[in-house]
Order: C-alpha cells, then sequence, then structure tokens
C-alpha cells in the first residue's frame, strides 16, 4: 500500500501523512527532508542553492545521516530547499531514494506514506491512493507563523507570507517536476479545517479506493 501526498508549504500534508502511518501502520518518509538536507549542506559548505552543478554533487553524495540535522526546519532552509529542489539533477539524484523506500519499506512495513511535492506526478505515479492537500496561502502564513514562534524563531507574519508566495511560484512554475496534483489525486483544501477533520475526509477518501 502507498500513499502519496502532495502539497504547498504548511498545508498540513505532513501532519496528514503522519497519521496515516500511524493509522495503517506504514512506514514514512518527509521527501522535503531530502531537499532540506541538500539545501543546508549548500549552505554550510558557502554554496548557492541556485548553482545546479553545485546543488548537484550533494544531492549525489547525501547519506540517509544528513537527515538527521537538528535544524532542517528553519525557514532559510525551507528557502534553499526550494531553490535546489528545482535543480534537475538534484531531483534525478533523490528520486531513487524515494523510490526505493516506497518499493521497500524499513522496518518490514506493508507500505509506505511519502510527502511531497511530485510523490504522485513523478515518484509514485502508480500509487493506489493519492492525496493534494492545499490552503489558502493566508492560513498556511499563519500556520507557518506559529511553528515558527513556537520554536523561538523571530518571525512576523507579513514576510513569512511573502516567503510562501515566492516559494510557491517557485515550486509551481519550475521546469522539471512542478507543483501540481496528479490528474487522479483527491484535492483537499485545509484552510477550514482542523486537522482531525482533515484525516477524516482523507481516510474516507482512501477507504472508497482500497
Amino acid at each position: 500500500m502507498i500513499i502519496a501526498i502532495d502539497g504547498p508549504a504548511a498545508a498540513g500534508k505532513g501532519t496528514m501523512a503522519r497519521h496515516m502511518a500511524k493509522h495503517f501502520n506504514l512506514a514514512y518518509l518527509d521527501t522535503g527532508l531530502l531537499y532540506r538536507a541538500v539545501g543546508k549542506k549548500v549552505l554550510d559548505q558557502g554554496g548557492d542553492p541556485e548553482d545546479a552543478g553545485f546543488a548537484t554533487t550533494i544531492a549525489e553524495t547525501l547519506e540517509a545521516d544528513d537527515l538527521n540535522a537538528g535544524d532542517l526546519r528553519t525557514e532559510d532552509i525551507g528557502q534553499a530547499a526550494s531553490k535546489v529542489s528545482a535543480v534537475p539533477g538534484v531531483r534525478a539524484a533523490l528520486l531513487q531514494f524515494q523510490r526505493d523506500f516506497a518499493a521497500t519499506p524499513p522496518d518490514g512495513a506493508n507500505g509506505a506514506v511519502l510527502d511531497g511535492r511530485d510523490i504522485g506526478s513523478v515518484v509514485c505515479p502508480d500509487a493506489p491512493v493519492k492525496l493534494f492537500i492545499t490552503a489558502s496561502a493566508e492560513v498556511r502564513a499563519e500556520r507557518r507563523l506559529k511553528e515558527l514562534l513556537g520554536r523561538g524563531s523571530e518571525a512576523i507574519y507579513a514576510r513569512v507570507l511573502e516567503d510562501m508566495k515566492e516559494r510557491d511560484a517557485r515550486d509551481s512554475s519550475r521546469a522539471t517536476a512542478p507543483l501540481e496534483p496528479a490528474e487522479d489525486a483527491k484535492l483537499l483544501d485545509t484552510s477550514d479545517l482542523d486537522a482531525e477533520q482533515a484525516f477524516a475526509e482523507a481516510l474516507e477518501f482512501i477507504n472508497s479506493r482500497i
């Protein structure tokens, strides 16, 4: 069983994916961490996330331990991740990692939940269940601001919203695997839903597919 969950930043797809993995006892992969790890390593080495050659080299040498870095959730790393994810070589380097996880989930799990930007459209196009989780930019900015403040980061709503819109534009307009729902994905807008309501609606759809 493979559940592919896509959507823009702070739409709630990570919460949804973790909930689905626990409910169905599936392995879970936050594919965004792969790109965040690449973005962090590029920045740590003084590189430019938009330098395609450098970013690709970093992606090709990425190791599983790189996903355990403690500061991958910062906004700066998120922006770097969005930039490196637009590099075709980076996406190619990380594609097989994601497909291997889906094909052979760790710990003997009976399937996997992957969330990201192109899981249903590119990484696992044959997944029997595909969800595209979205919400308005304003709602997502409010969620991200609350998350950042909760971690002790200094942030203001206007800047978070601006960064969110820039990232949306970059993710949706990139030439390779742009952010867009797969044709057979369930579109779920969580702007007016809490996590439990969104999960219930998604679960109803999944049960209808399996």
